[in-house]
């Protein structure tokens, strides 16, 4: 049990990907604070299958109070904690030629749950962290982040872009304190976001650039995740992990 003595904050946590996470670090032996947004059933569903190794928590990430809210019931629940996976997201479109007010209302919320969520989280795990022997920090990014994204979706790309540089800024600044960060940044993932994308343009469009034509599986996350927590892969500070299936940036 490579993650026996770990207690790890996973937002995000009842989505396809998320489930797969704390699957994976609970199988690795690390109990799990399962967040969920308002699917309480699922989440609780979800510490049922970790065997009980965790605790479900409720809070609202595109409200500026959320985050603070999730920790101090993150604590409550585990009491310390020496992980966090930022893992909440949300992808909308809004169109350039959209008014102005609908245009900076989706940007606003995008960037709100994607990233200041994760901003604000990432500073109260570097307090506890520093206060408790040291801890790491795994940010959800994606290919987006780093080769741009579509017109209509420029808020999602730019905010998975913003983790990448928090996650590094976290391991030059913090590092030399046992705070370490990584990011993980997947292409297509078989979830609900990527079937809706399937079912508007087709699955060609989706698998388009990927070298062995197909998407990833929620459980290959999961499973890196688990990886990355790994007492044994401290060097892997700042590191940006791709799980794109070869795609090439363009």
């Amino acid at each position: 049990m490579k993650l026996a003595e770990q207690t790890i904050l996973v937002t995000g946590a009842t989505g396809a990907i998320g489930q797969a996470i704390c699957c994976a670090l609970a199988a690795d032996g690390a109990n799990v604070v399962v967040h969920y947004g308002r699917n309480r059933d699922a989440a609780e569903a979800l510490v049922m299958m970790l065997d009980g190794r965790g605790w479900a928590v409720s809070a609202d990430l595109s409200n500026p109070v959320g985050p603070q809210e999730l920790w101090d019931q993150a604590i409550a629940a585990a009491g310390t904690l020496t992980g966090l996976v930022n893992n909440a997201g949300i992808r909308s479109e809004v169109a350039v030629d959209a008014p102005m007010d609908e245009w900076q209302q989706v940007w606003a919320r995008e960037m709100r749950v994607n990233f200041l969520s994760a901003v604000d989280l990432s500073k109260l795990a570097i307090q506890h962290f520093r206060a408790n022997g040291g801890g790491r920090i795994v940010n959800m990014a994606s290919r987006a982040g780093q080769r741009g994204y579509t017109s209509s979706a420029m808020a999602y790309g730019a905010s998975k872009a913003a983790l990448i540089n928090l996650t590094k800024s976290i391991a030059q600044s913090h590092g030399h304190e046992s705070v370490t960060s990584v990011a993980l940044a997947p292409g297509w993932v078989r979830t609900e976001m990527a079937e809706a994308y399937i079912a508007e343009h087709g699955d060609a469009a989706a698998l388009a650039g990927i070298p062995i034509a197909r998407m990833a599986d929620p459980q290959e996350i999961g499973e890196i995740t688990a990886f990355v927590f790994r007492p044994s892969q401290a060097s892997l500070n700042g590191a940006v992990l791709d799980v794109n299936g070869g795609s090439y940036m363009r």
